[in-house]
């Protein structure tokens, strides 16, 4: 019995390592996304830090418009990123966990 439990506790460990992989390989996975005619481009990584952002001179005039398109723009990259980041954990945490007799009803 402590045998499984010790075996069960080195797989959850493995499966944290790998998460941690995971995390960090995401920060390495960029999303670029631009607003329409692509007056606002931004880069951001799938774990969702902002890397890059560009304006065209032409919404330099029209502040609203701007916020509009950063917004707009900023919010499609994320939600990308997002569901890579997600996808990518949840198949790092389920390659690592053990065989748990009833832990694949929680899919």
């Amino acid at each position: 019995m402590f045998g499984d439990m010790m075996g069960m506790m080195g797989k959850l460990k493995e499966a944290q390592q790998k998460v941690e992989e995971t995390k960090k390989r995401l920060d390495t996975v960029l999303i670029d996304e631009s607003s329409p005619e692509e007056l606002v481009k931004v880069t951001v990584t799938a774990n969702r830090d902002i890397k890059k952002i560009e304006v065209d001179d032409a919404l330099l005039d029209d502040k609203e418009q701007l916020e509009d398109y950063l917004i707009l723009t900023l919010n499609k990259a994320i939600q990308k990123a997002t569901a890579i980041n997600e996808k990518e954990l949840a198949a790092a945490a389920k390659d690592g966990m053990p065989n748990i007799p009833g832990m694949d009803l929680f899919k």
